[in-house]
């Protein structure tokens, strides 16, 4: 067996287009997902699962209905399941997302948003 870390700046310099998670690990159940994000989402909530946002690079808003909360690079946040959100980017940013296998990134919503499922880098 060979052993390689994985190196999320060459992980990232694959590919250019937004709004599309790559997979880059799985651990049990749960799949470790780099994006690249820039400018605004849609309103959408996962009804079953948290889904977690940790900032590699940028600063990335996440506005709720009552609300919003600032994360920048070294910063992750937790949103829990069931809670409606919608990410914002006014500048590119890099992140990791941890959900489990098979979270859509629109959630229920669907639409041209909507990111293959599964795409491993």
């Amino acid at each position: 067996m060979q052993y390689h870390a994985i190196n999320f700046a060459q992980k990232l310099g694959l590919f250019t287009e937004q709004w599309q998670p790559k997979v880059i690990a799985e651990m049990n159940e749960y799949q470790f997902k780099i994006v690249r994000l820039k400018g605004d989402f849609i309103w959408h909530d996962h009804r079953d699962t948290d889904e977690t946002f940790i900032v590699l690079d940028g600063s990335l808003r996440i506005d709720f209905r009552d609300g919003h909360v600032r994360i920048g690079a070294g910063e992750m946040y937790v949103v829990p399941r069931g809670v409606e959100h919608k990410p914002y980017a006014e500048d590119e940013v890099k992140l990791l997302l941890i959900e489990p296998r098979g979270v859509l990134n629109t959630g229920h919503e669907g639409g041209e948003r909507t990111a293959k499922n599964d795409v491993w880098i």
